[in-house]
């Protein structure tokens, strides 16, 4: 499989998370933070240089990861208004952007969930307020567009409080839209926030030619508390999923790239120690 990382999860220095990254024998680069801006916000002579850097070590970009539509208020937020004409202004840098890396994917979130959003037999009356999904499709919509027409694909992640919260949300919103420039990034580990075990469940409702992203990480899920602790690779609640995942995605030849999100940091540590500690298993699971 192709293998990359987040690499902002090694360095905000994008030469030398590059550089670590080839030298741990990851070869595509999914760009969110470099030095000080996020994708989107970087300068015509940062993006020079960040092709300058890819090209210097041989590696390739999988995804221009910009957090375009997070946060976005369902209740509000209608399409074109100011706040969803700023992050599609967003999109439409990192899609330039993309062109530029000759990179195929860019990354969308999903806007705000309610806690709640579909129910029955007496809880569509009492918990549920399915208002706010109705709103989602036509947000997304128009960035589905502009992606059909420049030629790249959109993922949109399964994140903890965006409204695609799991794979199961990813595939129906997916399926609403019937769009071929929307595939889903999904993230197996913020999808055990709403309880939905990554294999066989999660996996299920995404193969076939959903997903076209991944994040892997690992991390230990207190729902009760509202506590996330990363952890290093194998050792958390996603361990017992990572060789199934992997296996399936052989089996059914996904053309994908799979990257570490290293968010791990040991204590005492940093975030390239974390990355370090966790990247030998991800290689040997995924590679």
């Amino acid at each position: 499989m192709k293998l990359g990382v987040i690499t902002d999860g090694i360095s905000h220095d994008f030469d030398h998370a590059v550089k670590v990254m080839i030298e741990a024998g990851l070869d595509y680069a999914e760009l969110q933070f470099l030095w000080d801006r996020e994708v989107g916000e970087l300068d015509r002579d940062q993006r020079r240089q960040a092709l300058a850097i890819v090209k210097k070590y041989g590696a390739k970009v999988s995804c221009v990861s910009r957090h375009v539509f997070v946060g976005l208020p369902m209740d509000t937020t209608r399409p074109n208004d100011e706040i969803h004409s700023h992050h599609m202004q967003g999109l439409a840098n990192c899609i330039e952007m993309a062109h530029e890396l000759e990179c195929p994917t860019v990354r969308i979130m999903s806007g705000r969930r309610e806690i709640t959003l579909f129910g029955k037999t007496g809880a569509d009356h009492w918990l549920a307020n399915d208002d706010p999904w109705s709103h989602l499709a036509p947000l997304i919509e128009p960035a589905v567009r502009v992606a059909e027409r420049e030629g790249v694909t959109l993922v949109i992640e399964t994140g903890l409080g965006g409204m695609v919260f799991s794979a199961w949300a990813g595939r129906k919103l997916i399926d609403e839209i019937g769009s071929g420039a929307l595939k889903l990034l999904w993230d197996p580990a913020n999808c055990l926030h709403c309880h939905e075990a990554a294999w066989p469940e999660g996996y299920d409702w995404v193969r076939n030619g959903y997903i076209g992203h991944i994040h892997v990480k690992d991390l230990d899920m207190d729902t009760p508390k509202g506590m996330v602790a990363f952890r290093e690779m194998g050792t958390g609640q996603m361990g017992q999923y990572l060789k199934p995942i992997a296996d399936a995605l052989r089996t059914e030849s996904y053309a994908g790239v799979v990257s570490l999100e290293s968010v791990f940091r040991p204590d005492g540590g940093t975030f390239e120690d974390g990355f370090r500690m966790s990247v030998d298993l991800f290689r040997r699971t995924f590679g």
